[in-house]
């Protein structure tokens, strides 16, 4: 199944308090990660969530921005992290996107927090415009649904 077969991201339903999450974005490609951003505001206000958004420098910043969030004193629920990485003509693109992506998870196993992984690692500017744009599978507008039902999950295990 592709992306393109798939459902198109919706506002899950959620029981409990409204979430108040944290939208992390790495803004090196500004008109990319704006539209993730407008994607995920999206549905989060349809969920009727509370947000902040932070910007941090680059990909390889979301996790430890995230992590600092969740030691600070602002109580989030969840996070949603987005950024774009395209690959260029050195190995610098794998690097990023392996530590990127491995920092995310490490946070979000190691510390229990829901975190919606909206970072894109592409080959292209297209592929990266397609998956940012409103009228279609918004990579940010997915990433934050992953949020809420990774919040839904927690709070119906006892976790939150």
């Amino acid at each position: 199944m592709s992306t393109a077969d798939a459902k198109l991201p919706a506002a899950p339903k959620l029981d409990g308090p409204a979430p108040h999450i944290l939208i992390v974005r790495a803004p090196y490609y500004t008109q990319i990660v704006d539209g993730l951003r407008d994607g995920a505001v999206r549905i989060l206000t349809e969920a009727g969530a509370t947000f902040d958004v932070l910007d941090v420098a680059g990909a390889l910043e979301l996790a430890s921005a995230i992590r600092l969030a969740d030691s600070g004193n602002r109580p989030y629920t969840g996070y949603v992290a987005l950024g774009c990485v395209v690959r260029g003509e050195t190995d610098h693109y794998d690097h990023v996107c392996r530590e990127a992506m491995a920092g995310l998870t490490y946070v979000a196993l190691h510390y229990n927090l829901c975190i919606g992984n909206g970072l894109l690692t592409v080959h292209s500017d297209a592929q990266a415009i397609e998956r940012s744009n409103q009228d279609g599978h918004n990579k940010g507008a997915e990433a934050a649904a992953a949020t809420l039902i990774q919040i839904r999950a927690a709070r119906w295990l006892g976790a939150h």
